[in-house]
């Protein structure tokens, strides 16, 4: 059994699954699908072709798989898919894609997306991922499994954030973050790596080790992101995690923020 507020609007070809909650004044509209377990709140707007899995709570006031605002968008039918298990706070707005891209924006499972955070156009969200609030991802950005954007970060289109990153308050991103690095500023600047979150996440002591020698060799030895690259090849035989850090160097397509 769904419960639908009698004064929330529900397009009659919107697919509700059971056990999907609808708070009142909340506008769901066409193409619109929900998985079992979701909890709409009050005052959310939610537009399709936007698929929803289950167990997500979406806040008050938040607006979900609106028109894009990228000048080049002209009313194509493009998508917006959430996984499972997700919070989505108050105020978050999150636009669907552009035909010039994926034509779809993709948010994973397990993600916090705290209050006026912004996801933009053909951007790609892993899991277990945290936007703290008002955090503003430009078009076309893609963020790793585990990374945390604190509070006012700001990442520019195109930019790839990788797994395991960390970004402080009032960041602003204009080039890609490596796997596991910590950057902070604006313009973002390299400062080390996310240590504290890799002992929360049960990374061994042999793993961390690794890690720091990895970014010394990036970042302490003046060495250019090719020759780093290289200097990496034996550790990262050695270690996946160190691989995943090298290998989020060798990706980039923006060059990677020093």
């Amino acid at each position: 059994m769904n419960s639908i507020d009698p004064r929330a609007i529900v397009d009659p070809s919107a697919r509700l699954a059971d056990g999907v909650e609808v708070g009142p004044w909340s506008i769901i509209g066409p193409d619109v699908e929900i998985g079992e377990g979701t909890v709409i709140g009050p005052h959310v707007v939610l537009k399709g072709p936007t698929r929803i899995g289950k167990n997500n709570r979406i806040y008050q006031f938040s607006s979900i798989g609106e028109d894009t605002p990228d000048l080049k968008y002209k009313g194509e039918a493009t998508r917006l898919v959430i996984g499972d298990h997700n919070v989505i706070r108050e105020g978050v707005t999150i636009h669907r894609g552009t035909v010039q891209d994926r034509a779809e924006t993709t948010l994973g499972d397990h993600n916090l997306i705290m209050a006026y955070a912004h996801i933009g156009h053909d951007s790609v969200i892993g899991n277990n991922c945290i936007l703290v609030n008002n955090t503003a991802l430009a078009g076309h950005v893609h963020v790793g499994d585990w990374a945390i954007l604190s509070g006012y970060t700001l990442v520019h289109q195109y930019c790839h954030i990788g797994a395991h990153a960390f970004s402080g308050m009032g960041t602003a991103i204009g080039k890609d973050v490596p796997a596991f690095v910590t950057v902070f500023g604006s313009p973002a600047e390299a400062r080390s790596m996310n240590f504290e979150g890799m002992r929360r996440r049960g990374f061994s002591d042999e793993v961390i080790l690794a890690l720091r020698k990895a970014y010394k060799m990036v970042y302490r030895q003046g060495l250019t992101a090719d020759e780093a690259i290289n200097e990496l090849q034996e550790l990262a035989a050695l270690h996946p995690e160190v691989e995943l850090f090298r290998a989020s160097i060798q990706s980039s397509a923006r060059g990677i923020t020093r």
